[in-house]
């Protein structure tokens, strides 16, 4: 019998595990998938919002501040990559000051105190690389990135060595209440508990029509990036994004937590769930990003690869966190932007519902806050320096595995041993970085293969990347490169027309 059952592991199920782990509670946490973060935790813009983009009347747009708020201190326990380095929304038009004055009162509505509209001086000071066009910005200071599924599995991690259990590949099949409830997985478990939390993500209302009265839908809304090599994102300071619309908060540029730029996302409602690219969505993305920046800022030729993230956009267009009809049945679902900003706030709400339904919670003296890195940001050295320990023996630990983002064996034998199980080549490239870099596993995805064999002391369940496992298509360097020759010789062909002329 668990106290509370979480069903989800992605950022906003991990964050209720974790904050709730401070308390004498038996806690399990239900994830469908092979690993944690595996949804929209896993594949978004990793940004740490301002908290000006939604109005106060929403749930989003009072929590996303308070959230933010808390991702200092939450970095120095949890140690997940943090970087504040604030966000730009960008105005080309005298029209888009208006849409940024807009912003701006939403942001001081829900207690902001560090935005203000700047002038074009001070925002190429403070961002020499920002497009010439560019004529004001609304300055978030407070805002900035993360590395979000680096994230989920630090709070994971934590809520498991402070008493949570996790059951991965347990997708939930069936939910009912007598005296408590009996959830049951699709592999044939049983689990009881006095209270049950539905963080299903894309699968919210799924989840929530098997039990309680459920008045919302939950959808897909799709998001393709690019994302090119590190090192690149140095020549990005700030987040750059452009006046949003109705459905995202427009095409952003950015460095990453490790320093990629990072370009993206649209935003399309879709019926059925895909997560390949696309080449016309991509290269929109592209060209719509290059009116942020200077004409040298982005280079194709720097393209590493692409992926497509799902936000989870329910049908009251907000968050929804609340008791349903059934006592003991917490929703909180819908959680699309700002969903990683505002988890730990969530996570508080959560609480706070809990314990005015009854649930007793008392405090853990044996409660720790704090988990050690896997990894924590470098700068890669040159390889001519680390080349001898490329070839060093297996069980050597410091035998470099991955050239191109300088990974060692005893980082991945590390990765391996924290609790939460890791059995694919990408469950350890999200923890190390290993396949992150230039070549994107083509050298060292054989060696993590053989490392992972030799500590788990049997064969990974395959040698494939998520994406090759579910059968996607994405946009690769090849035809990146096909790409740049075709626009190559489109500009000569229409030089040499206007030569004519």
């Amino acid at each position: 019998m668990y106290d509370v059952l979480i069903i989800g592991a992605g950022v906003t199920g991990a964050s209720i595990a974790r904050n709730l782990s401070r308390y004498k509670l038996d806690i399990a946490i239900l994830e469908k998938a092979n690993d944690v973060s595996m949804g929209a935790s896993k594949a978004n813009s990793a940004i740490i919002h301002g908290g000006y983009a939604e109005p106060h009347r929403e749930l989003r747009g009072r929590i996303c501040y308070p959230g933010r708020q808390q991702f200092k201190k939450l970095n120095e326990e949890l140690n997940f990559g943090f970087l504040e380095n604030g966000s730009l929304v960008l105005a080309f038009e005298e029209e888009d000051m208006k849409a940024l004055q807009k912003l701006y009162d939403m942001g001081i509505e829900n207690g902001l105190d560090d935005i203000e509209i700047i002038d074009q001086e001070k925002l190429r000071e403070i961002e020499p690389n920002v497009s010439d066009n560019a004529i004001a910005a609304l300055y978030c200071k407070g805002a900035g990135v993360c590395s979000p599924y680096e994230y989920v599995i630090a709070l994971v991690e934590n809520a498991l060595r402070n008493g949570a259990e996790l059951f991965l590949n347990s997708r939930v099949c069936k939910i009912s209440k007598d005296e408590y409830f009996t959830v049951e997985t699709e592999d044939g478990k049983k689990f009881e508990a006095k209270y049950v939390i539905n963080a299903s993500g894309l699968e919210g209302a799924k989840v929530s029509n098997m039990i309680a009265e459920t008045n919302f839908d939950i959808h897909p809304r799709s998001g393709e990036y690019l994302i090119f090599q590190k090192g690149t994102g140095q020549r990005i300071k700030q987040v750059l994004f452009q006046v949003p619309t109705e459905k995202s908060k427009g095409i952003l540029a950015t460095r990453t937590y490790h320093n990629n730029i990072l370009l993206g996302p649209d935003a399309i409602d879709e019926e059925e769930i895909d997560l390949s690219t696309h080449e016309d969505r991509l290269m929109y993305i592209y060209k719509e990003a290059l009116k942020s920046v200077k004409d040298d800022v982005i280079n194709l030729r720097e393209f590493i690869r692409s992926f497509t993230g799902l936000r989870p956009a329910s049908s009251t267009h907000d968050f929804i966190i609340e008791e349903s009809n059934i006592k003991g049945f917490i929703n909180v679902v819908g959680i699309q932007s700002p969903g990683i900003t505002s988890s730990p706030e969530i996570a508080k709400i959560v609480e706070d519902i809990l314990r005015k339904s009854g649930l007793a919670l008392e405090n853990d003296p044996n409660f720790n806050p704090h988990r050690d890195p896997i990894i924590t940001y470098k700068d890669l050295e040159d390889m001519n320096k680390i080349k001898d320990k490329v070839d060093l023996p297996m069980g050597n630990p410091d035998r470099i595995v991955c050239r191109c983002e300088q990974v060692k064996e005893s980082t991945i034998r590390d990765a391996m041993n924290r609790g939460i199980p890791v059995e694919t080549f990408d469950a350890v490239k999200r923890r190390t970085r290993c396949g992150m870099g230039f070549c994107q596993g083509q050298f060292c995805r054989p060696r993590v293969l053989e490392v992972m064999e030799d500590e788990m002391g049997k064969k990974p369940i395959d040698d494939l990347f998520d994406s090759e496992r579910n059968g996607l298509s994405r946009l690769n360097k090849k035809r990146i490169n096909e790409l740049i020759k075709e626009m190559e010789e489109t500009s000569r062909a229409e030089i040499e027309e206007k030569e004519e002329k």
